[in-house]
């Protein structure tokens, strides 16, 4: 931010924690990314669109019922993993890719029906590629539970069907043994089978426990209860085992499968997300200006600044926190009137008033709403300097007053017709 002085400007003016409160409001990281890599531009067409989008998605927010805000998943990584052949995404994966990527059509579908109303957020959605058979390809592999179908493959049928059968077995063969072991005294007549490790054991006393013939798989924290695998049923839960072998690798060659099959629509996909990104991140920077009065002020192509009713959006914060109305801000400066000297008593407002003024100015040119009056008027500077607040430094061994002099000589070096300048204490 080489038209940004000084580099902790963000903090002095109060721009950081209003960051931290827009990514509050973003409903997944692809949102708040944009919102910490915002920055400061000067290019008007730039501001005045992003301007614009923001204006947009506060009135979205404040009159449509039906704009869509759920599933909101960033999955970029997973997408950009299976870039390399041979990698999958695994069923959780799977399931979110489906719901966030209907969670993009609907938007797009949102966006087509109200484009007159909203032409600048209508426009980001242009060249949004959507892919009905993504979420086709998925919904023939998973279930509504987000679960591998069995017939996402005949051969993931046929192994499950196996699975099936042996478990049936296994539960007939368990029964008969348990039963027996019930009318020998063994087990307690109200003992259930159980599972540890994936394989059905039986819970026995361990005063009992040599009398039934098996392995010993586990045993209670108080170690008064064994669970033994009975030897009848050790060769029927090894097949079991290596049929769920054959499963697993089976769901992976499915998996595989798909990504290898989604592959060449990686970019489309990727910018869709992208989109999605740019969504949240404007629908959050409308929510802030939902809940601090920001608006959207006459834009001007040219230097000048008329704040009217100007707040800083961290102070109305505060503010209300303790019960407290926040006193409004008219500051204006213009290319006749280019020096404003603000006097007063101390704890009057004067550093506020700065700061107000900084931040609002630097809001509206990162694309915030600035909280002001909408018919406030506000234009565009190349760059903004402060020197506000004590800079003194022992580890440089500077005096307050010596760092007020290094800041008016960077001022006095780099300050263009087009820069704002704020100095506090001057």
């Amino acid at each position: 931010m080489t038209n940004i002085y000084p580099n902790t400007f963000e903090q002095k003016v109060g721009f950081d924690k209003v960051r931290e409160l827009v990514v509050a409001k973003c409903l997944c990281p692809l949102g708040a990314a944009k919102v910490t890599a915002a920055e400061f531009l000067y290019d008007f067409e730039s501001i005045e669109r992003m301007i614009n989008q923001v204006d947009e998605m506060k009135s979205i927010c404040l009159m449509e019922n039906s704009f869509p805000i759920e599933n909101y998943y960033d999955l970029t990584p997973s997408l950009n993993k299976i870039s390399k052949v041979g990698t999958w995404l695994d069923e959780v994966e799977l399931q979110n890719l489906k719901r966030s990527l209907e969670t993009i059509k609907s938007i797009l579908t949102f966006l087509k029906k109200v484009s007159e109303k909203y032409p600048n957020i209508a426009e980001l959605a242009k060249t949004v590629a959507y892919y009905p058979y993504v979420v086709e390809r998925i919904d023939s592999i998973l279930d509504k539970f987000g679960k591998i179908k069995d017939n996402a493959s005949p051969e993931l049928a046929k192994i499950r069907s196996a699975i099936a059968a042996k478990q049936g077995s296994v539960s007939k063969l368990v029964q008969s043994i348990l039963r027996n072991a019930r009318e020998q005294g063994v087990v307690e007549q109200d003992v259930t089978p159980s599972i540890r490790e994936g394989r059905v054991v039986i819970p026995v006393s361990a005063a009992n426990k040599r009398k039934l013939k098996g392995i010993v798989h586990d045993e209670s924290a108080t170690g008064k209860t064994v669970f033994i695998e009975p030897v009848e049923v050790v060769e029927l839960n090894n097949e079991i085992r290596e049929l769920e072998y054959d499963e697993r690798r089976e769901i992976i060659r499915i998996l595989v499968d798909f990504a290898d099959n989604i592959r060449p629509y990686l970019p489309e996909l990727l910018s869709a997300y992208d989109f999605l990104g740019t969504i949240d991140f404007i629908r959050a920077k409308a929510l802030f200006a939902v809940e601090y009065h920001g608006a959207k002020p006459i834009l001007k192509n040219s230097t000048g600044t008329y704040l009217r009713q100007a707040k800083h959006p961290i102070l109305l914060k505060s503010l209300k926190r303790e019960g407290k109305e926040i006193v409004p801000l008219d500051i204006e400066v213009n290319q006749q009137n280019r020096i404003l000297l603000i006097s007063g008593p101390n704890a009057g407002g004067k550093s506020v008033c700065l700061k107000t003024f900084g931040l609002l100015q630097y809001m509206l040119q990162c694309g915030f709403l600035p909280c002001a009056l909408e018919n406030s008027e506000m234009g565009i500077y190349r760059g903004i300097f402060i020197d506000i607040g004590d800079e003194q430094s022992i580890e440089n061994d500077l005096s307050t007053y010596s760092s007020h002099l290094l800041n008016m000589k960077h001022f006095l070096r780099n300050a263009q017709k087009e820069t704002l300048v704020l100095i506090d204490e001057f």
